[in-house]
């Protein structure tokens, strides 16, 4: 299994749209809009290489160095199967 955790979701939107309009969306949405984005390409990429499996982003789920953290409400945002 191989966990991705993306860190700078806030900084890409605001390259893309803007300063501006990223202050005016929250930080979760931020983050979701990336997830969805790098799952899209990751999926592509994948499959294109013929690997075969499944892709998930998961809320709740935390990594800090080499622990991994479990939070109340833990659940899949998005899955997909490549």
């Amino acid at each position: 299994m191989i966990v991705l955790k993306i860190s700078n979701a806030s900084e890409v939107v605001a390259s893309k749209v803007g300063r501006f309009l990223e202050r005016l969306t929250p930080d979760s949405v931020d983050h979701a809009a990336v997830e969805d984005q790098v799952i899209k390409k990751m999926v592509e990429n994948l499959a294109a290489e013929g690997l075969k499996g499944e892709i998930a982003s998961i809320s709740g789920l935390d990594i800090n160095g080499d622990e991994l953290s479990i939070h109340e409400g833990l659940k899949v945002r998005r899955h997909d199967s490549f």
